[in-house]
């Protein structure tokens, strides 16, 4: 029986000081884990970018502590903390105890902080009460104010001092409490990260951070803002210079609701190889965009549609370019401003004010239309990339859909699929696929094989090199479909401009092992590497998880004889040759080069390359991504150059040297 509670009117309660955070950061944070610890100190950061914008200091310093401490010093005109006769408190009261009050709140009257970044009165307040200890200290008016707050609470006085020095400014420094946090120490990549991109935002205010752990400092400054980051972004590969224009609007979200206004700057370039799409509001990064995000895909899409139909580059009855098509050759950066914002949350990730999207959208579209009338050599190139772009998608998704439907059906796979041998079980944690060369290997592997677990499947001479070959090819290729079925997985079709075209399901996959088992010689090594292409090109998540495996066959048999009978052994190279024929006197063996698979007994088949106890296996590994792929295109892909290259430096490693006499 579930314990009886009792729920009255004394069961209602309310949470008061510092616990309405500590109890439940999340609300004020959006996570009580290492995410919300890094909002807490991007609202203190927002604070001092607040004060540059607003003409006072042109500097801001961050230093990162071991402990997880975080300090930033601003050179503002210093938070006002002495008494407030209007609210009859302490300022410091107001600022750092007291969750909706700040002096943001009247930005739309032209006051004070007219585009600001912390509008809601509770960074600076909360991030206090989520900490273990939080220090301020203040210059201004010829003073030094000095202010200590343990776990959300005042300890000691508000301290004033007369001070020599003339300058002003804040600094704040606390320790995120682990109480609050179940983690507190921000890794330095995200400091830099978050200060980079309010340097980008924030033309011209120098951002330095100092890192105590590595000793290492780092400066961020963008003269140019966002004009100079897109250009930084595009580098060498950008097909248009950076564009940029900005706007100024005034409007309102509904027809009852008060005039607001807004600002936004938008830079653009167009990009052969990168592609990226950052929107800030009131320099906060938008995660997840909202209005920004809303207004770029529209005003983008139509005007780039309308410039084609302008040209008339469509085909007859092609379907209209899509946003897609568009981003994948787009670095563009947005920055808005106002004075009334409507966040998604607290954590600021996205907008949804209407009039923000409604006017940039036609701010993006009045100004892309004059940037196409006035760069027109620049401006065709674009279109014609974005076509070929769109076009490549259509035919990536055509092949997706053909292979798919090539590809589908699992059931009676052994009828369908020439000359495919399966096992009995049905358990992929135990079926075992061998990819073998040729008819005759089939043979000696399907009669030395065990017909529990492991299945046969053929390959016909050398297959396609699937790395010089496009898809449309490729899966003409009877062989590899017919590889792929058995396989079972589908593909995972990946292409310049379309990374996410892929039928390939893991859990599909009908083999816990899939084994290439080819002769041991230059044949048989090509159409090993010709298969480890396929598979590298159509299904590389099957290497990256260790699903591929290669079967090592003997380069030679060696027959001991005495009158008692006679012993063979199998060497795979020359070294195990030498080894094993040290243990015998010379004139009692004899050496046999090791035959194609296909001239096997089944007997030495099962011994030396399918007995799980005695086989082996090389397992196939991506150890090094990058190294792998440039090796690939070396030996298999386009670059001729390289190819003749390697081989005049490296082709006599690979040269079988014969005894002639």
């Amino acid at each position: 029986m579930p314990k009886k509670t009792v729920y009255d009117n004394e069961s209602i309660t309310s949470l008061k000081g510092a616990d309405r955070v500590r109890k439940r950061p999340g609300v004020i944070f959006g996570s009580d884990g290492l995410e919300g610890c890094e909002h807490s100190f991007f609202e203190i950061l927002s604070n001092s970018i607040d004060e540059a914008r607003e003409g006072h200091g042109d500097r801001i310093e961050v230093i990162r502590y071991a402990d997880g401490s975080i300090q930033i010093e601003d050179f503002g005109r210093g938070i006002p903390l002495d008494f407030n006769a209007k609210e009859n408190r302490y300022n410091w009261e107001l600022v750092y105890c007291e969750l909706y009050a700040g002096g943001k709140y009247n930005n739309d009257t032209g006051e004070n902080y007219e585009f600001s970044l912390g509008l809601n009165g509770l960074g600076a307040c909360a991030t206090q009460y989520a900490s273990e200890y939080f220090d301020v200290t203040v210059f201004r008016d010829g003073h030094k104010y000095s202010l200590h707050f343990e776990k959300g609470e005042v300890a000691g006085e508000l301290i004033k001092e007369p001070t020599r020095f003339k300058r002003t400014g804040t600094i704040q420094k606390w320790k995120p409490d682990r109480d609050v946090f179940t983690e507190i120490v921000i890794p330095l990549e995200t400091f830099k990260m978050i200060i980079k991109r309010q340097a980008v935002v924030n033309s011209g205010v120098t951002f330095i951070l100092k890192d105590e752990p590595s000793g290492e400092s780092f400066s961020f400054c963008y003269p140019d803002g966002i004009t100079g980051y897109v250009s930084e972004l595009g580098g060498e590969t950008a097909l248009t210079v950076p564009h940029s224009f900005d706007g100024i609007g005034k409007g309102k979200d509904r027809s009852d609701k008060p005039d607001y206004k807004v600002r936004a700057q938008v830079a653009f370039s167009f990009n052969n190889e990168v592609n990226v799409l950052e929107y800030y509001h009131n320099s906060s990064f938008l995660e997840h965009g909202g209005a920004p995000d809303k207004a770029v895909r529209n005003a983008f899409t139509a005007e780039i549609d309308r410039q084609i139909r302008l040209r008339d580059k469509y085909k007859n009855g092609e379907s209209k370019i899509t946003f897609q098509d568009i981003m994948d050759s787009l670095v563009l950066v947005t920055s808005s401003f106002s004075t009334q914002t409507s966040y998604e949350n607290q954590t600021k990730k996205a907008i949804n004010n209407k009039f923000i999207q409604d006017f940039m959208s036609d701010l993006i579209r009045e100004k892309l239309e004059v940037w196409f009338i006035e760069n027109k050599s620049d401006a065709d190139r674009v279109v014609e990339q974005l076509l070929i772009n769109k076009r490549s998608r259509e035919n990536a998704e055509k092949t997706r859909l053909n292979v798919k439907k090539k590809l589908m059906g699992s059931i009676d796979i052994g009828n369908r699929v020439k000359k495919f041998v399966d096992c009995r079980t049905k358990d992929t944690l135990q079926r075992e696929l061998y990819i073998v060369e040729g008819d005759s290997a089939l043979g000696a592997c399907k009669m030395g094989r065990d017909a529990e677990f492991q299945a046969i499947m053929p390959v016909r001479g050398k297959i396609l090199n699937c790395l010089k070959s496009d898809y449309a090819v490729i899966f003409k290729s009877e062989i590899i479909v017919d590889l792929l079925k058995v396989l079972g997985c589908g593909v995972e079709i990946k292409t310049k401009h379309n990374k996410d075209l892929s039928s390939f399901d893991m859990n599909s996959l009908r083999w816990h092992k899939i084994i290439i088992c080819t002769d041991a010689d230059v044949d048989g090594f090509q159409i090993r590497t010709l298969i480890l292409a396929m598979l590298y090109r159509l299904t590389p998540s099957l290497i990256e998880d260790g699903k591929v495996f290669i079967a090592e066959s003997p380069l030679f048999e060696i027959t001991y004889r005495d009158r008692k009978g006679e012993k063979t052994h199998f060497a795979y190279d020359e070294r195990e040759k030498a080894e094993i024929m040290r243990m015998y006197p010379p004139d009692t063996c004899t050496i046999q080069r090791s035959k194609g698979l296909g001239e096997n007994e089944p007997e030495m088949m099962w011994e030396t390359t399918m007995n799980p106890l005695t086989r082996r296996l090389i397992k196939v590994l991506p150890d090094e991504a990058d190294k792998t792929e440039k090796v690939f295109d070396l030996l298999l892909g386009d670059n001729l150059q390289g190819r003749k290259i390697h081989i005049e430096q490296n082709g006599h490693l690979y040269i079988d040297l014969l005894d002639i006499g």
